[in-house]
């Protein structure tokens, strides 16, 4: 991978179109946990019992999750900046309606009405950050990644903080504050390009006849089910303040982001997506007993609910990326089927927890919550074989373990070449051409593999490059070097998220070709976002059967060490 002399690219050197859709991200990621603070506040004013206001949750997530169905097919046939604006306008008027009205009736209706400018909203956002960026993807994505988290942590809060004013304020200052982000993304975002092939509404509902996709489906159906139990029904036998409440959902959110983000990637490449999902599915079931347990003290009840953001946010990045490794079905429509059945999971919680409530008492919700997290397990183990072998040998699955694609003509058996990795920078043709250096003293071809990721985060996933534009890339790469007279032959190493396992995957294949050396450039990626989803740079060297160097135009190569590594990060970038 190549970085412009050294210095780490910067996620906050992006074009305003990104700013103005990350901005819009924060907002929208408040959503949920935004109301969480004013539930009690709205019981009481409006005179409603808990099981009507959790109909908020209700109608907010089933609408989501039909929506997910069909934003597909709208974004095919209007575009993504078209159905990203509408999505916003759409959140803007029902977020302003849902505080004007005067009934729990009323809220629970715009709420629904939220929920659909939501679902166009996710599920385009994404795609519009990485078509928008040109800081660098790695940059863009943290920066969305950024967002999620500040989202989810400061929607509490700032929902604790306007519900300490009035129940309606949380409503009116998203509306507020979506206007903002709906009028710079009008004036910024320029407008994309549609694809090629319009999405037909029926295939996310079609993809659910894969076991792999379907058996994953439901085992997010069941943990959102017991996430949305808690996130319903944990305020009210906390006993707090709206702003107090805001306070702790804050702490439970910056849990969730930072695992979500942080944790689980490394988690994830140290035990394997499925033990970890086993466990944390484990933890989760514990934590929702103690709560149950111990519904009659706020105490516990508060403890219990913080410490489970760290399990949300492992389980939030993990089960996403269960979907993508044994999905058959092209990714939007995966993330479609997938979102599906995980909204209406957490839809349907609060409204049978609020009758169970009513008909028994506040604990009962919980321990069903804890029941739905030990029935994911069984659910999840089921496709333990497909998952596991997705893991392993990417030709069952689709291609979401890393893959190598030749393109040009193959190379010739029996020399052992030079390999160079690098990415869609600015800086790769000169990485590759100190590498054909390298190539040339050693008298040895020359193999360039450019490597592409595909970003996933939470039920999107967005690819850095189109399959042409990653072709045309190494083509041009070939072409300058067969105008030096260096023979090259390339490849595209294709990886979803996990950059590590691209670096590990790129050791493999050079110990198959028998490899004299591996080229990299420096890394383009801070070390912050290498901590989050792994160096390819330090997988690569650890797993390397051959010397790994570092190139740069304008040094001697550096072979790369455990120890040099090490040296290499302490240096001033």
């Amino acid at each position: 991978m190549s970085a412009p002399r050294g210095q780490a690219a910067s996620p906050f050197r992006q074009p305003k179109a990104v700013w103005a859709v990350a901005f819009a991200c924060v907002i929208s990621f408040m959503g949920i946990g935004l109301v969480d603070p004013i539930l009690p506040a709205l019981a009481e004013s409006l005179d409603a019992t808990p099981s009507q206001v959790s109909l908020l949750f209700s109608s907010y997530l089933i609408v989501t999750a039909v929506a997910m169905l069909f934003v597909g097919w709208v974004s095919s046939r209007i575009g993504a900046k078209r159905t990203l604006v509408t999505g916003l306008a759409v959140i803007v008027v029902f977020a302003a309606l849902a505080g004007a009205t005067g009934s729990i009736n009323g809220i629970v209706g715009f709420r629904a009405g939220w929920g659909l400018g939501n679902a166009l909203f996710i599920a385009t956002s994404l795609a519009v950050i990485v078509a928008s960026a040109s800081g660098g993807f790695s940059g863009a994505i943290i920066l969305y990644e950024t967002a999620l988290g500040l989202g989810i942590a400061v929607g509490p809060l700032l929902g604790g903080e306007l519900g300490g004013i009035s129940w309606r304020g949380p409503f009116f200052g998203v509306a507020a504050l979506m206007a903002v982000a709906l009028i710079a993304t009008l004036a910024f975002v320029p407008d994309l390009p549609r694809p090629k092939r319009v999405t037909s509404p029926l295939a996310p509902l079609k993809a659910l006849r894969h076991r792999g996709l379907l058996t994953m489906g439901i085992m997010a159906l069941l943990y959102n089910w017991g996430f949305f139990t808690m996130l319903g029904y944990a305020p009210y036998p906390m006993e707090l303040d709206a702003h107090e409440l805001g306070l702790v959902f804050t702490g439970w959110g910056l849990l969730v982001a930072a695992f979500s983000v942080f944790f689980a990637p490394r988690l994830q490449a140290r035990y394997g997506t499925a033990p970890v999902l086993y466990a944390n599915l484990l933890g989760l079931a514990v934590v929702m007993a103690v709560i149950a347990a111990g519904v009659t003290d706020p105490t516990t009840v508060i403890v219990a609910v913080v410490v489970s953001g760290a399990f949300i946010g492992v389980n939030n990045t993990l089960t996403t990326q269960a979907v993508m490794l044994v999905s058959p079905v092209e990714r939007p429509v995966a993330s479609s089927a997938y979102g599906f059945l995980r909204f209406i999971g957490g839809g349907l919680a609060p409204y049978v927890a609020g009758k169970l409530a009513d008909a028994t008492d506040l604990s009962v919700p919980f321990y069903l919550g804890a029941a739905t997290f030990l029935l994911a397990i069984p659910v999840l183990a089921s496709g333990h074989r497909l998952l596991g072998r997705a893991e392993t040998d990417p030709g069952e699955a689709a291609p979401v373990s890393p893959t190598l694609t030749p393109v040009g003509t193959p190379a010739a058996t029996g020399a052992s070449p030079v390999v160079v990795a690098v990415g869609a920078h600015h800086e790769a043709a000169a990485v590759v051409d100190a590498a054909a250096r390298l190539a040339r003293a050693t008298s040895s071809p020359l193999e360039v593999v450019h490597v592409r990721q595909t970003a996933v985060v939470e039920e999107q996933a967005a690819d850095t490059e189109t399959d042409a534009e990653a072709e045309a890339a190494v083509t041009a790469h070939l072409d300058r070097l067969g105008g030096l007279g260096v023979a090259a032959t390339g490849q595209i190493l294709t990886g979803v998220g996990d950059h590590a396992a691209a670096g590990r995957a790129l050791a493999r294949h050079a110990a198959e070709v028998g490899a004299r050396t591996i080229a990299v450039g420096r890394s383009p990626r801070g070390p912050l976002t290498q901590f989050a989803d792994g160096s390819f740079t330090s997988a690569l060297t650890h797993a390397a059967t051959c010397t790994v160097v570092l190139v740069d135009p304008d040094e001697e190569p550096r072979p790369l060490t455990v120890r040099s590594l090490t040296e290499l990060r302490a240096e001033p970038r």
